[in-house]
């Protein structure tokens, strides 16, 4: 008697996303499961997607786009404690009680030292870059075409199911401002934001507001800007800002240095930064494959945020707004695996629709960043409760609320909010403060220390 064919799967990208979705399936081999053939295609060097930091900005040595975002000085911007592993605890990977907000390196250290527990590595061919992939019909597979970057080899292999996991934060949204090509100072998207040190002393703009125009402000305010303004489409953050960072509605336009505010004041600036966000872009996919979604809690096109419904051998990891992160990975990957394996099975074309409308419907109707953490918790919830997935509604629950607590920590005091610290809902462990308050930092080499 034959042996099945095994399925063939593709994973695009070997980021935070990526790695969940091999340790998922890692587990089951390990267990003594069969699984499906997986090959992980990442164009880096290493694994870790955001995570890792490049002084490079625009394209990288092969004259590819840059893919990451990360600043020399950046520290998580919200508590470790709601961003840990169900499986992997931040007290199992330190021995000990750290800080709640912790700097790049250690973040991304916590991340790889699972990856590299679960013999992953073999899965990654790295330095290979997904130049396109399609649907073949008459062979019912995808073809997905590659290119190794320092050898230059390409091929094109026949995939049964293909992952995008490249996450939504590598193509910056650019705005154009009216005037902005006679201002003659540097304008740069936070996406190729390096280091704060570069604009000690000088008069910024900052266009957005949202995380990175929070948190851009307060890294140029710690390093020794004269000033920041922030400059919001929609509404103002409203912190309480220190004297040095104000908030102004949307500018309408820049003649040289100067930019012109509704309110009938104007400000020169030496440097503009634009927070503005980005979009979720994705050139190697065929066009009838392509999500197309902006920022948002539930992804229109997704059946379960994860399945595109035209296509649902096509699946997308992560993409959508995030207050849960490393969780929400976990979840929906537990989920795809047991997709894949045959545990759980998806329902007709109506069914699914049915349910994506029902889940669009609830998003549309929050109101506050209370109600949409309270929204992301229900989807963990939903996502959870169909596999083995170490996460219990309790401890949701508990991170639910830390979350909450950390809002409102920002409003009561943004520039020491890291300062504070918090306690797991995995281990029950509370965070040690740093020796040193975060506004008073600026080597991050001894920056996790407690």
């Amino acid at each position: 008697m034959d042996r099945p064919v095994t399925p063939r799967i593709a994973i695009i990208g070997a980021g935070p996303s990526g790695l969940s979705q091999l340790r998922s399936f890692a587990l089951k081999e390990s267990a003594g499961e069969h699984i499906p053939e997986i090959v992980c295609f990442e164009k880096q060097s290493d694994w870790g997607g955001m995570w890792n930091y490049t002084w490079r900005t625009g394209l990288d040595e092969y004259g590819e786009p840059v893919h990451g975002s990360m600043y020399r000085h950046l520290w998580s911007n919200a508590p470790k404690e709601c961003h840990e592993f169900a499986d992997y605890s931040f007290d199992r990977h330190f021995s000990k009680p750290i800080p709640s907000f912790i700097p790049r390196e250690t973040f991304r250290e916590y991340i790889l030292a699972r990856a590299e527990q679960s013999n992953i590595r073999r899965y990654v061919q790295f330095n290979t870059v997904v130049s396109y992939v399609d649907f073949d019909s008459e062979k019912g597979s995808f073809s997905v075409q590659t290119r190794h970057l320092s050898t230059g080899k390409r091929c094109i292999e026949y995939f049964d199911y293909v992952i995008v996991a490249v996450g939504h934060f590598s193509m910056p949204n650019i705005p154009y401002i009216s005037g902005i090509e006679t201002f003659p100072g540097q304008v740069i998207h936070s996406h190729d934001f390096r280091d704060a040190r570069q604009f000690v002393e000088r008069d910024i703009l900052i266009v957005g507001g949202s995380l990175s125009a929070e948190d851009i402000a307060l890294q140029t305010f710690k390093f020794g800007a004269k000033s920041i303004t922030i400059s919001y489409r929609t509404k103002p953050m409203g912190f309480k800002w220190p004297s040095k960072i104000e908030e102004k509605p949307l500018l309408e336009k820049i003649e040289g240095r100067t930019a012109y505010f509704p309110d009938g004041s104007t400000r020169q600036f030496d440097s503009i930064i634009l927070c503005t966000g980005y979009k979720h872009h994705f050139p190697f996919l065929a066009d009838d494959l392509r999500l197309d979604t902006n920022n948002c809690l539930y992804p229109s096109q997704l059946y379960k945020g994860i399945f595109f419904q035209n296509q649902p051998r096509l699946i997308y990891l992560g993409m959508q707004n995030l207050f849960f992160s490393l969780s929400l990975f976990d979840c929906q990957a537990w989920y795809v695996r047991d997709v894949l394996l045959g545990r759980i099975l998806l329902p007709d074309t109506s069914k699914r629709e049915e349910d994506m409308l029902a889940w669009k419907t609830r998003e549309e109707q929050l109101e506050g960043k209370e109600e949409s953490i309270d929204f992301q918790t229900s989807y963990l919830k939903d996502l959870a409760k169909a596999t083995d997935y170490p996460l219990t509604n309790l401890s949701l629950d508990a991170t639910a609320a830390t979350f909450k607590i950390w809002v409102a920590d920002k409003q009561s005091n943004i520039i020491n909010y890291r300062d504070k610290p918090y306690t797991s809902s995995i281990t029950g462990t509370k965070a040690t403060i740093c020796s040193t308050p975060w506004m008073e930092t600026q080597n991050v080499s001894n920056a996790g220390s407690s």
